[in-house]
């Protein structure tokens, strides 16, 4: 996910993406404990993806 992306979206869908990646970023955490993530690349992106949406909704808070 490209930070521009987010600039696109309204907050509510922001903070909907925000909660979906905090799922799936606690579900392949426990497929990583259990050994069955074969990439585990994709735990690492998932939480850049958070933090860039993080980073994000503090950033416009800080705006406002």
């Amino acid at each position: 996910m490209k930070y521009k992306e987010l600039t696109t979206k309204t907050e509510a869908e922001v903070r909907q993406l925000l909660i979906e990646l905090r799922l799936k970023s606690h579900d392949l955490s426990v497929k990583l404990r259990l050994n069955q993530l074969k990439n585990t690349k994709e735990l690492g992106a998932v939480k850049k993806d958070i933090a860039k949406i993080m980073f994000y909704l503090h950033s416009q808070k800080g705006k406002q």
